[in-house]
């Protein structure tokens, strides 16, 4: 039976949880391997009962470690939750820390600044364009208060049990290739892909979900693709196209330039899914509520 838990002690349980090293814990809370382990047997103390094990030359946590490691993440999310609802203004005082994908900051985020400029003008919004994995290592160690991400349906991303995600919009994607090489529309995922399966490819040079996607539908079709190329920007993936160097993704419902044509994807297609991302316990804070709430209520992006 448990008595009393110091909350302080806490973290360096969660981290212990989500890393597996006492060292990588030390260096995440910036101290030492003999401070984590003190700490974490100070905590067995209270809880009355083993939370770390053997297993080798490692440690790892006992069945009823990673149990209090999940209520652990509850009661900091509530602690967390509740500071801010008792103090609204309390640190970031009015900030509002965004990380996100460059499509995202372009045009979901900038349009979000100026409509929260007018109407809320006590919230100040400060940007950062990073990748969904990024973003997400950001969030965990409190380095933004919320990221916009994305993964696609055919490569679902992993959430950290530390943070939780909301829905913002769904695009379609399709294939990427020269205008005079399109096939027909209609052809279905497996055929196009077909089509090409003896060009050139472009991944995405921060995020392996692209490529991750593309191989999946690769697998389908029966064949290996070749990633010759890796591009971050939308803009690249085109003139790599325009190049006749590669095929490679792109939204459906966004321009491109002459000699690029986005061929649709069915059975199955491609969906990017976007995500307003929190740590636990942050989402309802009310400056950072007001972002997606602003985002959501806008016109569709892509």
């Amino acid at each position: 039976m448990i008595v009393a838990v110091d909350t302080r002690r806490l973290p360096y349980l969660v981290e212990f949880a989500r890393h597996g090293s006492m060292r990588v814990v030390a260096e995440v809370l910036g101290t030492s391997t003999s401070v984590v382990s003190q700490q974490i047997a100070a905590l067995a103390r209270e809880a009355g009962a083993a939370l770390v094990e053997p297993e080798g030359r490692r440690s790892r946590l006992t069945p009823a470690g990673r149990r209090l490691a999940e209520h652990a993440r509850t009661i900091l999310a509530a602690v967390d939750a509740a500071r801010l609802d008792l103090d609204p203004e309390a640190e970031p005082g009015g900030v509002v820390r965004v990380a996100g994908f460059a499509t995202a900051i372009r045009r979901a985020v900038m349009p979000t600044v100026a409509a929260l400029a007018g109407s809320h003008p006590g919230v100040t919004l400060t940007i950062r364009e990073h990748e969904p994995a990024e973003a997400h290592a950001m969030l965990v160690a409190d380095g933004i208060d919320l990221a916009l991400t994305y993964d696609y349906d055919l490569a679902p991303d992993a959430l950290d049990p530390d943070l939780t995600a909301s829905p913002l919009w769904t695009t379609t994607w399709g294939l990427a290739v020269p205008t005079a090489d399109a096939p027909d529309a209609g052809s279905d995922a497996l055929a196009v892909m077909s089509a090409f399966r003896d060009r050139a490819w472009i991944g995405n040079s921060r995020n392996p979900a692209d490529e991750q996607v593309l191989r999946t539908l690769a697998s389908m079709a029966g064949f290996r693709l070749h990633t010759a190329h890796e591009a971050d920007s939308l803009e690249l993936v085109e003139e790599l196209v325009v190049a006749g160097l590669a095929v490679g993704l792109l939204p459906q419902d966004r321009p491109v330039r002459a000699g690029v044509t986005v061929v649709g994807l069915t059975a199955p297609g491609v969906r990017q899914r976007a995500y307003a991302v929190t740590r636990r316990g942050r989402a309802s804070w009310p400056p950072v509520a007001l972002v997606p709430d602003a985002i959501a209520s806008g016109t569709p992006r892509c």
